[in-house]
């Protein structure tokens, strides 16, 4: 039996963090994995593998429709399906295999198997029982799947199965159309699959910027993403290596049905707490499953803290990160702070989308005087030359003060670009803040110059 200042279960992106930044404070550490590498699911199944193959796909994509105009001639490139996954497991393999180099540098146990807690205090992994003055649960979540719906993982598939198919189908059905859902209705468009969205709300992208979303679906119509809105999914039936969904509209109760070779099921994560020992140790939970924990991630039992999906808030994977960090700060006695106004969303389709704070819907809700700059991309002499003019750059700032209350950005490069305005939400800035800063030309963070200056007097490009 060995002994520990901190036992973490789990080694996602906030497993990992936390146990990386509770070694540099100075705390005997070990991380509980039962899978073979480390990583969780966003590095093995998750955020890694699928930015690998959006990445290719969309290189298939710029030499089927782009390259001509640049005078380059030639037949576009065909899909060599088994190599390209091979890309993509070799991508998971150099960054689990980086983990492990950070564990061995900063004297981290992994204690491999899968863990519980018999009690407070103590984790077992196996047939061995460790003590911990502190225990953190960051074991991640896992797909939601409809009631009456059967994974197979062959035919109805989550993500995981998503990533790893033996062939590329001829139609895909995507239930659900959420960041999971689009992104990989993407990569599989790209690749000339027919792609059918099923949604049960009557907009894409729930919670989004609403003239974002509405623009972004038009844009992902045009790359040949069909859209099933309004429709409640009643069934998924599998015969002969085939499927059929059966789904009903909502505005008039009228039955349908559509036939795949693949269906994606992304209707959502929940906390993945199983096997854990909650019930018996009397941890809080919350209606929705999640594990109750105060400002400073503790549980209702005293030494035990959990973070991540596992807890409300945003499941992202660089919010566990920063959860991480924070827990591992209050453990050495510090100030553990985490900003939850200013947590970046992105999607990594092309266009990107990113959004940080609030959107106008929040702010009509709230009463809150506001005011709305925005700039389009053709305006950007960057994106006309590279082919991505689609899309805008829009910030809200305070009627009163300017300061800025959100921003959402539709276009290239929008997950690299949001960074700027969290950056300046974090200290406070006012939209004029980011006007009166020089920014390089030509680049596409010119149009979030752009925008800033359109909360004043305009832009200027405009």
């Amino acid at each position: 039996m060995s002994s520990y200042d901190v036992i973490i279960i789990g080694s996602g992106p906030g497993g990992y963090v936390c146990a990386i930044r509770c070694a540099q404070l100075g705390l005997k550490t070990a991380v509980v994995e039962g899978r073979d590498t480390l990583g969780g699911t966003c590095l093995n199944i998750g955020c890694i593998p699928s930015k690998a193959l959006l990445h290719a796909s969309h290189q298939l994509h710029e030499a089927e429709h782009n390259f001509a105009k640049m005078g380059l001639i030639g037949k576009a490139p065909s899909v060599d399906w088994k190599q390209m996954l091979a890309y993509k497991d070799d991508v998971i393999g150099q960054n689990t295999k980086g983990i492990e180099f950070l564990f061995k540098k900063n004297k981290i146990d992994w204690l491999k198997g899968w863990g519980s807690i018999p009690e407070a205090g103590k984790v077992r992994v196996g047939d061995a029982t460790h003590d911990a003055k502190n225990i953190i649960i960051a074991t991640g979540s896992t797909p939601s799947v409809l009631p009456g719906i059967t994974i197979d993982e062959k035919i109805v598939v989550t993500s995981e199965g998503a990533l790893s198919l033996p062939k590329i189908p001829k139609k895909l059905v995507v239930i659900g159309a959420g960041v999971i859902g689009l992104e990989l209705g993407s990569v599989y468009a790209r690749l000339g699959v027919e792609v059918q969205v099923i949604e049960y709300l009557d907009h894409i992208t729930p919670g989004m910027d609403a003239e974002v979303a509405k623009n972004f679906q038009r844009i992902l119509s045009k790359q040949g993403l069909g859209f099933t809105l309004g429709a409640a999914v009643q069934s998924v039936e599998t015969a002969k290596g085939k499927a059929t969904v059966t789904y009903k509209l909502r505005k008039d109760d009228s039955t349908h049905s559509i036939d795949a070779d693949v269906v994606l099921v992304a209707t959502g994560r929940k906390p993945y707490v199983d096997g854990l020992g909650l019930d018996a140790l009397g941890i809080t939970m919350t209606e929705r499953g999640q594990i109750a924990t105060d400002a400073h991630y503790a549980t209702n039992i005293k030494g035990i803290y959990a973070i991540g999906d596992a807890i409300t808030g945003p499941m992202l994977a660089h919010k566990a990160e920063d959860e991480g960090m924070a827990v591992a700060e209050v453990l050495a006695g510090r100030h553990g702070h985490m900003n939850y106004g200013v947590i970046p969303g992105v999607i990594y389709t092309h266009p990107e989308v990113s959004s940080v704070g609030a959107t106008e819907e929040t702010l009509k809700a709230e009463g809150r005087a506001y005011k709305v700059g925005k700039f389009s991309f053709m305006g950007n002499g960057r994106a006309k030359a590279n082919f991505a003019g689609d899309g805008f750059v829009k910030i809200l700032a305070d009627q009163q003060t300017d300061r800025i209350l959100g921003a959402h950005i539709i276009g290239p490069m929008a997950g690299d670009l949001i960074h700027e305005i969290c950056v300046a939400m974090e200290f406070g800035a006012s939209a004029q803040d980011l006007a009166m800063t020089c920014h390089a030309h030509p680049t596409y963070s010119e149009a979030v110059r752009e925008a800033a200056l359109a909360c004043g007097d305009g832009p200027i490009h405009s």
